[in-house]
């Protein structure tokens, strides 16, 4: 046995010993977030034990299993017992059930006793010869670890554990197995693990242990390098044993298989990996291109799963509401289900992906006009103003149309949503609000998050209703009464004359976990917050005046297109605003002397904005970025780093190391194209002579753009 490494905690909070089972519990359920070559952990079963007593010790009682506890026997799963910290959600079972998972405790169990005590030792723990008497109650659990499949290691195969919480003396142990020749499955000895939670002198540690480090062999996935155990996992279970905070959203792929994602994804990732080289549009194709992949990944395996539960094998149709570049629709379309995307804006790459992909140019304004009932499913991946609209469509369409929404932008009916709860971050709150209209509309909503590059990774689906067909009609009053009570919300932000009533009050006061109500009879059983006596008669056209699509001319809005005057206007500012924190330093002037420069001092975004008028503040609010954007568009004047904006030291720019000849070409076409910004405003001139400067010093200096020569030859 070998302590590979210690780390002492500082917990201000009080958060352990709880908080070190709040770790593990990560690196339990979710050893991606830590191990960046898996795609996750699938737990099989779950079941509460106790520790066998070496063989000199009085055995089990006639009837009962080896190191299970008599009142486990006959209750497959069961929890720890309540007030134990540590033990984290259940996971979701596999193809194990608990009773397998007994009968592999049991061989193991014995196999400690009679043929390895100093395993039985290494598991117990140094608290084990202090209660002689005492059983040590453990909570096993069996998962299996799913690597990332990749062109590199195509090999990689799943791997179980079988994991053994000792609460009580805070230690958690990871006994890999492999089957033997019969099939069985048997620890692998040479690749066992501990983590240990110490209390000493007043002070807390974590320590990771290995069994046998002479025969420990890593895969560089699965297993890793017991320096990797030492140096990245300790350091990652000692922030999170101290973390006081506590997720609003759900683990990743919760609704879907890991395992078979990971396949999947792999294998569409690498069929239309092509796409990033031929990509036309302005926008990243890597991202772009990898997270429509991951969408679609996600969506052909629900679909399937769909379909497994229904006990058909027709694929399901589908329309993508606000499509934008078509990717997502191609890949469904090209897997074999039947579809098509509409926008509002045709795109460049539209015309690359062939017949087999139906994308419409068009706006959807939401009346009976815009239903789909022939189609399955519809689907909102960054529909803007249309998001809390499919709900209502899909709900409209059919009683067995579903949807599938991936909110970004926060609109509401009609435009913006505006804020209502501080209590919770602006973007759990607009989730909440799609949860509201989902089960608003008769959807039962499930939640999920997404593996895709983006901050706004969680998506709401609505797969069944919460009413029979027969209830549609009155189904659908409640809807029209909805809409009716959401006019004036996005008109009035909060506190400007519109109240919500009680009921709206409350559904935006739920959180996620309120999002699985339920409605199994018909109109008898009215949900609360809907309840009214009368009806209202379904609408015939526009279901809310005020809607606006978006425009078909994309504005530009990283504030290129702002007048000039006003962006000199914030630039001088700001610039002598940083001046005024004067931070002098020496440079030479034109005639080779000596001269001091001020380079000004730093602010923070907030500080700066803190200084400018509401009515500048207002403007720049309109552009993507704001004055950030603005301040990194003049890159000559200012330096934005981690939040802190600098005045430019043209300085530091020339003794950067120089770039690679394809790289210089560009500079050297603008060389003296444009007046240096600090010849001609800064109080002590430009920091670099004239020669320098690739700045004109002067009009006599400036040099037609070649840029532009290019563009008026071009035909």
């Amino acid at each position: 046995m070998a302590e590979l490494g210690r780390v002492r905690l500082s917990d201000p909070d009080a958060l352990l010993p709880t908080g070190f089972w709040v770790a593990v519990a990560v690196w339990l359920e979710r050893p991606q977030v830590a191990n960046k070559r898996l795609c996750g952990a699938r737990t099989e079963a779950r079941r509460n034990a106790s520790l066998p007593r070496a063989q000199t010790e009085k055995g089990p009682r006639r009837g009962q299993e080896p190191g299970l506890e008599e009142h486990d026997a006959g209750e497959p799963g069961q929890a720890s017992p309540e007030g134990e910290p540590g033990l984290g959600p259940r996971g979701r079972e596999g193809d194990v059930s608990a009773a397998d998972l007994d009968s592999l405790w049991d061989r193991v169990s014995q196999s400690l006793v009679h043929d390895n005590p100093e395993m039985l030792a290494f598991i117990s723990g140094p608290a084990m010869g202090s209660q002689p008497e005492a059983p040590q109650k453990l909570d096993l659990v069996l998962r299996t670890v799913i690597p990332k499949a990749s062109p590199r290691c195509p090999l990689t195969a799943p791997k179980k554990e079988l994991v053994v919480q000792d609460v009580t003396n805070g230690s958690v142990t990871f006994l890999p197995l492999e089957e033997d020749d019969e099939g069985n499955l048997e620890v692998k000895m040479s690749n066992v693990y501990q983590l240990r939670l110490h209390h000493s002198e007043g002070e807390w540690f974590i320590s990771v242990l290995i069994f046998c480090p002479e025969r420990w062999h890593s895969d560089g996935v699965v297993y890793p390098k017991p320096a990797w155990l030492r140096e990245e996992l300790l350091s990652k279970l000692a922030r999170w044993a101290v973390e006081n905070r506590k997720s609003e959203f759900k683990s990743t792929l919760s609704l879907v298989s890991v395992l078979r994602y990971s396949r999947l994804y792999q294998e569409l990732k690498e069929k239309y990996r092509d796409m990033v080289k031929v990509w036309p549009e302005v926008t990243d194709p890597e991202k772009f291109v990898y997270e429509d992949v991951a969408i679609a990944t996600y969506l052909l395996i629900l679909w399937e799963d769909e379909r497994t539960e229904r006990g058909v094998t027709t694929k399901q149709s589908f329309v993508d509401l606000g499509c934008g570049n078509g990717l997502l629709v191609h890949i469904l379309s090209s897997e074999g289900h039947p579809g098509r995307g509409i926008d509002v804006r045709r795109r460049k790459i539209w015309d690359m992906y062939g017949p087999q992909t139906q994308l419409e140019e068009g706006s959807i304004i939401p009346s009976d006009k815009t239903l789909f009932p022939g189609v399955d499913w519809l689907i909102g991946n960054h529909s803007d103003e249309l998001t809390p609209w499919i709900p209502v469509i899909a709900a409209r369409s059919s009683y067995t149309c579903r949807f599938f929404v991936l909110p970004c932008c926060f609109f509401d009916f009609v435009g913006r949503y505006h804020r209502r709860q501080s209590r919770k971050t602006q973007y759990r709150e607009y989730l909440d609000f799609v949860l509201e209209v989902g089960l608003s509309c008769g959807f039962h909503m499930q939640e999920d998050c997404l593996r895709i590059p983006s901050t706004k990774r969680v998506c709401l689906i609505g797969k069944s209703r919460t009413y029979l067909p027969s209830s549609e009609v009155w189904m659908d009053e409640q809807r029209t009464r909805y809409l009716h009570s959401r006019q004036g919300y996005s008109q009035y932000p909060p506190g400007e004359g519109h109240t919500p009533s009680a009921p709206q009050a409350a559904a935006h006061d739920a959180g996620p976990q309120d999002s699985h109500r339920t409605c199994d009879a018909g109109a008898e059983c009215m949900p609360d917050a809907l309840a009214a006596e009368g009806g209202v008669a379904p609408a015939t056209g526009p279901w809310m005046p005020g809607f606006c699509p978006r425009e078909k001319a994309e504005r530009v809005r990283n504030c290129a297109a702002l007048p000039r005057d006003f962006i000199d206007q914030v630039v001088l500012q700001v610039a002598n605003l940083l001046l005024d924190g004067k931070n002098l330093t020496t440079g030479s002037s034109e005639d080779g002397s000596l001269k001091t420069w001020n380079e000004g001092g730093s602010l923070s975004l907030a500080e700066v904005a803190a200084e400018l008028s509401p009515e500048t503040l207002q403007q720049l609010k309109r552009e993507c970025g704001g004055l950030q954007t603005l301040l990194r568009n003049n890159h000559q004047v200012f330096e934005v780093l981690n939040g802190q904006v600098h005045i430019r030291d043209w300085r530091r720019e020339l003794q950067r190391e120089k770039p690679p000849e394809a790289k210089r070409s560009l500079p050297a076409e603008v060389f003296k194209t444009r007046i240096c910004w600090f010849f001609t405003h800064h109080p002590d001139g430009c920091v670099l002579p004239a020669a320098l400067c690739p700045f004109a010093h002067g009009p006599e200096e400036l040099r037609p753009s070649q840029t532009s020569k290019k563009q008026k030859q071009a035909p």
